[in-house]
């Protein structure tokens, strides 16, 4: 297998196959991630309604995606903290005597494989798509398991990668693999 494009989002920067793209002076992630929008001119209205790990996930898939035809293309994420961060804004609505409200549009993205729709929803993906957790990143776990899928003739490509998110702790290394 053969690694064609890689992407690292971390710290307010974006590196694309070693060279930064993007970077902000943003300190949350939140303001980073609409300043890469705006900055890399996306147009994907959809975006603003994603919670910020598909927003995280989004970024880096489009950076190795691009605008190429990619519904042969099979997905393979992971993180640590799953959904986490928006687990808790959804319980946090709940908590509230003041404003209960429980919003759907936040119960939706309490799984992490949401960001994997998102990415699939964009670019048409038709194939197998995975999301685990891991207490690290594992590259020889995700390639092998993406292996199974290029072997299997399920997927002509496969964009793996970690896709960390908590609060405002952040990072993205996605990478698209070919055999």
């Amino acid at each position: 297998m053969k690694k064609t494009e890689s992407c690292i989002i971390e710290h307010s920067k974006i590196t694309v196959n070693g060279n930064a793209v993007f970077e902000s002076r943003s300190e949350t992630f939140h303001d980073f991630a609409k300043d890469a929008y705006k900055s890399l001119e996306l147009n994907y209205p959809k975006f603003h309604k994603m919670d910020n790990l598909s927003k995280l996930a989004f970024l880096a898939a489009e950076m190795v995606l691009k605008n190429e035809d990619h519904n042969t293309t099979a997905v393979v994420l992971a993180n640590r903290s799953s959904s986490l961060d928006t687990d808790f804004k959804y319980q946090e609505s709940i908590n509230s005597q003041e404003n209960y409200f429980p919003s759907p549009a936040v119960f939706v993205y309490t799984l992490p494989n949401i960001c994997v729709g998102e990415i699939s929803i964009k670019h048409k993906m038709q194939t197998e798509n995975a999301f685990f957790i891991l207490d690290e990143f594992d590259e020889t776990f995700l390639n092998d398991y993406a292996e199974q899928i290029l072997l299997s003739g399920k997927a002509e490509k496969v964009l793996c990668g970690w896709t960390e998110l908590y609060q405002d702790n952040y990072k993205a290394f996605v990478y698209l693999l070919t055999l």
